[in-house]
């Protein structure tokens, strides 16, 4: 059974990449740096080995890594707070000695949590010396930075799709308080419930990375359940 065959009927699903840097090519080697999200040590090793027995399944590749991770400690709940956590970090050289480390203070220097990167390397045949591990930081560095990204669009997603449900939950309460019993209970589907509204699809938002986009967004909903708190505050005071 390959590689891959095993991935594919394991209950468990395959790593998926966060980001992928640029090619860097010098005298006939190239660089490519991966970022997954790894919430423990087993997790960032089982990633590597995904990303070099199956994305790079019988190539000559020089995998460098690193990992850090946040992990609970032995004998912790969770619920004393963050002295029940601590961060475990781990690299491997992927025959690049001295490599990995140096992806891991790339980590460290970016703040990157949670996550291992994977630099590949495939040798052209010239050796180059100190100026591999320059190439081995740029493409860390890149891979790092679109990871921080990732993480803040998934938070302000998160943030936006709150924001979205109490929107809408107040718009429904003013409606109610405008519209009365007598024709409230007839905006309701054949099921006799009110009809749901499709909640807005952030996918686009989450490829392209806009954040900027995404505050705006933010900003502009939390401007809206201002505006409809304000217009039930009003219809409340009328009706006492």
């Amino acid at each position: 059974m390959s590689n891959l065959d095993t991935f594919v009927r394991s209950s468990r699903p395959a790593p998926a990449v966060v980001a992928t840097s640029q090619e860097i090519r010098d005298r006939g080697s190239i660089f490519v740096g991966s970022v997954y999200r790894a919430t423990n040590p087993e997790e960032a090793k089982a990633a590597l080995h995904y990303h070099k027995h199956v994305v790079h399944a019988g190539k000559d590749v020089y995998e460098i890594s690193a990992w850090r991770c946040i992990v609970l400690k032995p004998g912790r709940t969770g619920l004393s707070g963050p002295d029940d956590f601590e961060l475990r970090t781990g690299f491997d050289d992927g025959g690049e000695q001295w490599a990995g480390s140096k992806i891991l203070k790339i980590m460290q220097t970016e703040g990157v949590i949670d996550a291992i990167v994977i630099v590949s390397r495939w040798f052209g045949g010239t050796l180059l010396g100190p100026t591999r591990f320059r190439h081995v930081e740029t493409c860390a560095g890149e891979v790092c930075r679109k990871f921080n990204k990732a993480v803040e669009m998934d938070e302000s997603i998160q943030t936006l799709s709150t924001l979205d449900d109490l929107l809408a939950t107040l718009r429904e309460e003013l409606n109610a308080l405008k519209s009365g019993p007598s024709t409230s209970e007839t905006c309701t589907d054949t099921s006799g419930r009110p009809p749901m509204k499709k909640a807005p699809d952030y996918s686009t938002l989450r490829d392209t990375l806009d954040l900027s986009k995404a505050r705006r967004l933010i900003h502009a909903r939390e401007s809206a359940i201002q505006v409809v708190k304000s217009l039930l505050a009003k219809h409340k005071d009328e009706d006492k």
